[in-house]
């Protein structure tokens, strides 16, 4: 293919349905039983490695193309308009400033770390801004604090993805090795 911005668009489009597919293999953990969202999932690999393969800016639009399907086709649930601007389409978006790695060394263990870390950041903020309202007992204690309460809540689910993540990717690196170093410089 000579049209690089096409075939760009065409990975994209396929490393957006692998993550789809993905996003329905989840498992429930942390406080996501019987409370809202949190879940163990892959969905950020193929993100990440889009991300890296292809730089921030293409990261940054497939992630937020992500963040609305899974919103709208993966049971995505939220309180308000805002909050699923910043769970879902933000916070997705964010995992794209894994592109900020490309072509580095290490470059998609340090993406995912980056881009996980990242997407803990907006729902860090989306938890101290939007659902300050149901802040209260967790792990058995009452929190009044909002920042405390985020913290101790997002990381519940997000932590244990990042390891994941990061852990896989590592475990990818030599094998898609090859894949990354073909993608055309712009």
């Amino acid at each position: 293919m000579k049209n690089t911005h096409l075939r760009t668009i065409a990975e994209g489009a396929i490393f957006i349905a692998i993550a789809m597919v993905l996003s329905y293999l989840e498992i429930p953990i942390g406080l996501s039983f019987g409370g809202f969202g949190g879940s163990l999932s892959l969905v950020m690999i193929p993100l990440v490695v889009f991300a890296v393969r292809r730089g921030t800016v293409w990261g940054l639009g497939v992630g937020l193309l992500f963040g609305a399907l899974k919103f709208f086709f993966s049971n995505g649930a939220a309180i308000n308009w805002e909050s699923m601007l910043l769970d879902y389409f933000f916070a997705y978006m964010a995992v794209g400033l894994a592109g900020v790695m490309r072509g580095r060394r290490h470059g998609l263990v340090l993406g995912a770390l980056i881009g996980c870390a990242a997407r803990f950041v907006v729902h860090f903020i989306s938890g101290i801004t939007i659902y300050i309202t149901l802040s209260g007992e967790l792990f058995g204690t009452t929190i009044n604090n909002s920042w405390l309460y985020s913290l101790l809540y997002n990381s519940t689910y997000m932590l244990p993805n990042t390891v994941l993540t990061v852990a896989l990717c590592l475990v990818l690196t030599k094998p898609l090795s090859r894949f990354m170093d073909k993608a055309p410089v712009k």
